[in-house]
């Protein structure tokens, strides 16, 4: 039977949680009442996990700690980049719509992406929950998990802040933009 773990090299993992490491210090903000070294057991005890944070990292996202869901004993990490991850831009929604438009297809889907990487996307909720600690995407927006009645219906949500408020749009699914991606949650 073939392995389909997903793993880092150990010398990959080590530079990844110095970088986590170094962006949970200099963020306390966002992180209260967290301490850094029990953050760290949990991601050295899931090689999967770690392998999503740093496909989150590669891709622009800059991760960090966001909260912890008592519920489910698990520590969330988003994306913390000030605007939306640079090479997760120009995508549409999901698989779906990207099979549908005839022409002009992006690379990829917003909802594969997430997939592929090991991490979700965010809710609205969530969303605005991440602009409570700072000020993201300002100049881009990001694509929010979409409702699924919203999507039967062929549109799709996306969320920005302008004029220091969150705003929440639909657009059709199959759209995409230079200035649209996507944020990710990775509960560990």
């Amino acid at each position: 039977m073939k392995n389909n773990k997903k793993t880092l090299p150990s010398q990959q993992q080590v530079s990844l949680l110095n970088i986590l490491q170094k962006r949970f210090e200099q963020n306390s903000n966002r992180h209260k009442n967290i301490e850094w070294a029990v953050v760290q057991a949990r991601l050295e005890a899931s090689a999967e996990k770690l392998w999503s944070l740093n496909e989150m990292e590669a891709t622009g996202g800059e991760p960090d700690v966001v909260g912890y869901d008592k519920q489910t004993d698990e520590y969330l990490f988003m994306d913390c980049c000030a605007e939306s991850p640079k090479e997760r831009r120009s995508i549409c929604y999901d698989h779906a719509a990207l099979e549908a438009r005839k022409e002009h297809k992006p690379a990829n889907s917003a909802v594969q992406m997430a997939t592929d990487m090991g991490i979700e996307l965010l809710t609205e909720a969530q969303y605005r929950e991440l602009q409570q600690l700072g000020k993201f995407d300002i100049k881009t927006s990001s694509w929010v998990a979409t409702p699924a009645p919203i999507r039967k219906l062929g549109g799709a949500i996306f969320c920005d802040r302008r004029y220091d408020a969150v705003f929440t749009y639909h657009n059709g699914a199959e759209s995409y933009y230079a200035a649209r991606g996507f944020r990710g949650l990775l509960r560990v």
